[in-house]
């Protein structure tokens, strides 16, 4: 009786890739990068409050160039009028992202954000570990690059 090969077990985000792209493909996000790196895209002042819901393309009229979409972000009620006094610099990010002049207004929708966990800061490593491994860069002569190096090392090992 032959040996069974390997089993090859798929990720789930491959598995489930096409479902996500039939979902974000409906609210008009032709990538789902501008989600999921919004962040990034937005930067993180932006992002505490205001999220993407959907890009609106308008419909293309024959002969005409092609309007620029308006991006649809949800923003927390009373950061709003924030959000709205900095939507240039929101359309700067994003166009950016793009690589083209695809989003041309925002459009605000004031309702509670779907909360996402932010990742806490790690913890300064601890003096003592730092002091161990600082003495084993005693080739090092720039005292804030040993010392830096010393705190890497040190994460690192408590990793």
């Amino acid at each position: 009786m032959p040996k069974p090969g390997p089993i090859s077990a798929k990720p789930l985000s491959v598995l489930l890739s096409d479902v996500f792209s039939d979902a974000y493909a409906r609210q008009g996000f032709a990538a789902r990068e501008l989600v999921t790196r919004w962040t990034e895209i937005a930067g993180p002042e932006i992002a505490v409050h205001a999220e993407p819901l959907k890009i609106q393309w308008p419909r293309p009229v024959e002969g005409q160039p092609q309007e620029p979409a308006t991006l649809v972000l949800r923003v927390d009620g009373p950061m709003a009028l924030e959000i709205q006094h900095g939507s240039d610099v929101i359309l700067q990010r994003v166009n950016r992202f793009f690589g083209w002049n695809a989003v041309g207004r925002l459009a605000l929708r004031q309702a509670p954000l779907a909360r996402r966990k932010t990742p806490k800061a790690p913890a300064a490593p601890d003096a003592k570990a730092v002091a161990e491994v600082a003495k084993t860069l005693t080739s090092i002569e720039d005292e804030e690059l040993r010392a830096a190096l010393a705190r890497l090392g040190a994460s690192i090992k408590r990793n």
